[in-house]
């Protein structure tokens, strides 16, 4: 089912259905967090807030998600399959993930940069207006590393290991860290919760990962694995992220350009932690390169899953 969920996201992707579980987490996350999160709360009372609402969002996500199976399970085996799968399929985003990317793409490729930036701001939090194609590029090519992990391998991980109901309650998780997890002054103490958790979430998917990425970097003509080996050791303690760095490491490393470096949140400068090496510049082909690694992540699990069926029966 975890391969028919792959794929299921290949072909049709992620449509933004008003159903769409990942809306529905995000509308719990928000009602929540107006249930719970006062302005006069201490540190300590809005850290156990945050505790509250990344528990039971995780735990409603999963235990939803079961009983739906259940249900239709008890109605049909073959109905079981089909919404397991279904629900797989949207915990992950690969073509979403590539369509973002492409919308970015398209526009630079014809010198079209005020649609670029806007299109950009749509997947970074930082500011787009004033910048060109080389750090264009960057923002996306940032975004696609570090999502392969987040939208591809820890769903799958978690898939692999607990189907449906523990692929949800990773989404959860995660959509808990993207609405809440900021270190800003509205989330710092309310989201510590969230954030930390979704950090271990990631931390086994994230290092499975880089050795994904590294594979495909030898697997594809015009990458470096040595390279992507390298910058992986070398820079990806150095990102924020106890997990991001190593994505974004491995990219960088595998494609020869620097990842990193400054960005503008809101009109404040704000210097990230610079990831590989500047051995060309970077360029808008730097985006296709970034999907094309990727989709190969996505391709050697395919394969890796469809050998292991291959064993099992």
């Amino acid at each position: 089912m975890t391969a028919a969920a792959i794929v299921l996201d290949w072909i049709i992707g992620d449509p933004k259905w008003p159903t769409h579980p990942v809306i529905l987490i995000g509308r719990w996350i928000r009602w929540m967090e107006g249930v719970l999160r006062k302005d006069g709360d201490s540190p300590e009372r809005q850290k156990i807030k945050g505790v509250l609402l990344t528990t039971t969002t995780v735990m409603v996500s999963f235990c939803c998600v079961l009983a739906i199976i259940l249900v239709a399970r008890a109605v049909n085996e073959w109905l079981g399959y089909a919404v397991t799968t279904w629900l797989i399929s949207t915990t992950i985003a690969i073509k979403g993930l590539k369509d973002a990317a492409y919308l970015v793409y398209n526009p630079l490729r014809k010198g079209e940069l005020a649609d670029a930036r806007k299109y950009t701001g749509y997947i970074v939090g930082r500011d787009t207006d004033a910048l060109g194609e080389e750090e264009l590029t960057r923002a996306v090519v940032e975004t696609v590393a570090e999502n392969i992990v987040d939208a591809v391998i820890s769903p799958l991980f978690y898939a692999l290991i607990g189907g449906a109901p523990l692929a949800m309650l990773y989404r959860a998780s995660n959509t808990l860290d993207s609405m809440v997890g900021y270190r800003n002054d509205r989330y710092r103490h309310f989201g510590w919760a969230s954030a930390r958790w979704d950090d271990a979430m990631n931390w086994i998917p994230a290092r499975l990962t880089g050795l994904l990425l590294i594979l495909v970097a030898l697997l594809q003509r015009g990458l470096s694995a040595k390279r992507a080996v390298a910058a992986i050791r070398r820079f990806a303690h150095l990102h924020p992220s106890p997990n991001s760095g190593i994505p974004e490491s491995a990219v960088a490393g595998a494609l020869g350009i620097e990842l990193g470096g400054l960005n503008v949140y809101g009109g404040v400068a704000s210097e990230r932690a610079r990831l590989g090496w500047p051995l060309r510049p970077r360029t808008q082909r730097d985006i296709v390169y970034a999907v094309r690694m990727l989709y190969g992540v996505s391709f050697v699990v395919m394969g890796g899953l469809l050998c292991l069926l291959l064993v099992l029966f």
